[in-house]
This record gives C-alpha cells, structure tokens and sequence, in this order.
C-alpha cells in the first residue's frame, strides 16, 4: 500500500500525488533532530517530507515545549503547533542528563549523516556532544546549530521570535504610522530562520558529496531576520534611510496597499504604468493616470495621500470580490483579505496543494492520522511524501534503540525505501 497520501478538498490530482512509491530526493540521508520548537522542527519536517529520515529526540515525560502549547489541539488533545512542524518524523526519548542517554545520543549521531539542535550556545558542548567532539569522530558529519544571537557575544540572549521581531527591527516597519509596533501574526523569523538551516545543510551536504567532509552549519535569528528585511535593509545600507512603519502601504510603489471596498478590505499591488492605467480606467476616472500627480510611479509616491483618497472613494462603490475580478481581467494584480479558512479555499480554487490527510498506521495501535499542511515545494521526479503523522512522544524508542536499528532503512510501512546503496552518499556503507 501506498501511504502517501492526496491532498484533500478536492485536490487529489495535485502534483504531490503519487503514482506508487517513488524514492524520495534525501532518500537514505539521516538526520539526528535536537532541535525543538519551531525553527529547526520546521527545517527537519521539510527534510523529512523530501525523504530524508528524521529521528526526533526528546526529553522523556516532557518532549518538545510545544506539545503543551493548547489551545488549539486535536481530538487526542495534543497542541495543533506541535502537529504542524513534526510530521514524516520519529520521536525518541533520551535523558541527555544521564551518562546513558547521552552514549545512546552519540550512538544515535554516529549512524546519522546530519545533526540539528537549537540549544542555547554551549549546551550541546557541555553534554559532551558539541560539534568539534562529534566531528573529530565523524569528520563527514554535518552539524547544524540554530541559535538566536549567534555563539558570541549574543549567545546568552534567549532566542524567542518576538524577542527578534522587536530588536531585529521588524515590529519598527510593522504597523500603523500613527499605531504601536506590532509583530508579524505568525513567528516569522523563525520559519525563515528554519529555511535557512535547510538551505545551509543541503549545501553543505553537496559538499560532502564532492570532498567527503562535513562540516559545522550555524543560522541564527538576528541575522536571517536582517536578511530577510531586503529592500527594508538595503535602504538603510546603501542610502542611510531608517524606514519606519507605513501601514499596509509600500516606501517604493503605489498604489501598493490596501483599500476599502463596499464590504471589506481589498489589496491592489500596481506595480507599473501600465497597470495604474488600467485601474483608473477600470474604476471610470481614465483621467488619472495622466494626473500630473499621479503620471509615473515616482509622482504617484509622492502624493500617496491624495491618490489614496481617490481610489477609496472610488473602490466604495461596490464589494472587494466585484473589484477583484474585474480587476484581475484587466491585468491589475488584486484580491480581497481572506481569512485563513478562506485562503485554503482560494488554493482549492486554483488547484494548488493546500490539506493532506496522513492515515494511521493500520499496524501500529497507538498512531493515529493527522491533517496537515501541504508543503509547498514541487519536484517532478521525486515529489515530496506525507507517510508519517506526527509522533506521539517516545513513539519509536524502543524501535530505534534496538541495537539493529541504526541503519539507513527506514522503517515504515510502505517499505520507502529501495535497497540500493546511495552512490552519492558518503555514510551509504555504513
């Protein structure tokens, strides 16, 4: 049987299916998971879902922090926050804190190709399991640290992604002109932050395929969030301009924003001429855009303000849904502000990925299904795989402790696995 699973809704002609069982991209790559809740979880999921074999480790009794963050959770009464980050993964539970746990540990690592931990700087060396130790007795290692302010002088700031949207200058640019800072409504940073460690390790794992050698990868909060702040970054870089909030208006392009229509609000993203005399003709005043104010994007900025005032007297005339389909029939990018539940809709919509349904485990009495997010990323020859719902904590301890158990094969219950060895995986003997 074929666990992988289609997306729901009607999406099951959706890419991510699959006809039979396909290798994965990181099929035979396995990864030691330390890290817990967010950042390195949501790089070591993506992995996962690309094949790779993630083995979770967690503190016994407790587990990752946010197995106890609920409300929301599911009908099991676990935390809808852990399930989002967790799935195709298997958890073990290892007391780091003992002279065992932390052998198993190491012993663990050592049939692992890949290492991920978020630790505070320093924790992970304490435990003897530090990057220099491991990687002296396995140079082809890849270690991957996530912290909040890096190893150095930033290494006792504790790395919480509010902490980082405040002193890494996000909430400065977020908000009203007039209003209060506010943070992204979603822990921003540390979902780029993960994206990044994915990146670094798959990097660093195309050199260990040339050279043979690993190597230490380290991401941190601070800087994938100033990274991440782009155009925001470069102004203050290039030209010395300290960019302040602005609402849902952009400092470069207008009208870029959001407007109100008759019965909610609607997002209109002109990015040219073109399109600006488009929506002026669309709205009924073709006038504007030969308004020396309003002419090129240049005059259009600076007189944001006024222009504002006009589109908005203009777009109340009817609702956001009329707007926007007339206006994406003349080429002028918009659309309403949907709800969550909406935007899952839209997607259906459009036939892209949205929900899968990962079944349980008719073998395994204690799994149960679980939906999930689709992952966005489509490969044509090795699509991504929902064969694992999220563990239950310890799930798989004694499976992965059995001394047999440390090989590449990964044991689900599709048998994912092809038993050819990996010809460009230098641990592939092991």
């Amino acid at each position: 049987m074929d666990t992988q699973r289609t997306p729901t809704d009607g999406q099951a002609d959706a890419p991510h299916a699959l006809e039979g069982a396909r290798r994965g991209a990181l099929q035979g790559l396995r990864i030691a998971d330390f890290s817990r809740v967010l950042a390195g979880p949501y790089a070591t999921m993506l992995l996962a879902d690309l094949g790779a074999d993630v083995v979770k480790v967690e503190r016994p009794g407790i587990g990752d922090d946010t197995r106890a963050w609920h409300p929301p959770a599911d009908p099991d009464g676990t935390s809808t926050y852990f399930l989002g980050v967790n799935r195709n993964k298997r958890s073990v539970t290892l007391d780091l804190t003992t002279d065992v746990g932390r052998e198993q540990a190491r012993a663990l690592v050592a049939e692992s190709d890949v290492l991920v931990e978020n630790f505070r700087p320093g924790t992970m060396e304490r435990l003897g399991l530090g990057p220099e130790e491991l990687r002296a007795r396995q140079p082809e290692l890849v270690y991957c640290s996530i912290s909040g302010f890096g190893s150095g002088e930033g290494a006792r700031i504790p790395g919480y992604d509010l902490l980082v949207q405040a002193v890494g200058g996000l909430m400065s640019v977020t908000g009203e002109t007039a209003g209060e800072p506010v943070k992204a409504g979603v822990a921003l940073v540390d979902v780029i932050t993960g994206l990044h460690a994915s990146l670094g390790i798959l990097a660093a794992l195309r050199h260990r395929d040339a050279t043979g050698q690993g190597q230490h990868v380290e991401v941190n909060l601070l800087s994938s969030l100033l990274s991440a702040l782009v155009n925001q970054a470069s102004a203050f870089a290039v030209a010395g301009v300290v960019p302040g909030r602005m609402g849902n208006a952009h400092p470069s392009i207008a009208p870029y924003e959001t407007f109100r229509a008759a019965d909610r609000p609607i997002a209109i993203a002109v990015g040219n001429d073109r399109q600006f005399a488009a929506l002026a003709d669309l709205l009924g005043d073709p006038g504007l855009a030969r308004d020396d104010r309003f002419r090129t994007n240049t005059d259009r900025v600076a007189h944001r303000a006024e222009l504002r005032d006009v589109l908005t007297a203009l777009l109340g005339a009817a609702d956001a849904d009329h707007w926007s389909a007339a206006l994406l029939a003349a080429g002028v990018p918009a659309g309403p502000v949907n709800t969550v539940e909406e935007a899952f809709d839209f997607a259906r919509k459009l036939g892209l990925p949205g929900i899968v349904d990962i079944p349980a485990a008719p073998a395994d009495p204690g799994d149960r299904p679980s939906r999930q997010v689709a992952n966005p990323i489509t490969l044509s020859a090795t699509p991504v795989r929902y064969d694992l719902p999220p563990p239950r904590l310890g799930q798989h301890t004694a499976e992965i402790l059995r001394p047999s158990a440390h090989r590449l094969t990964r044991p689900t219950r599709a048998e994912l696995h092809t038993t050819e060895p990996n010809t460009t995986n230098h641990r592939s003997s092991r």
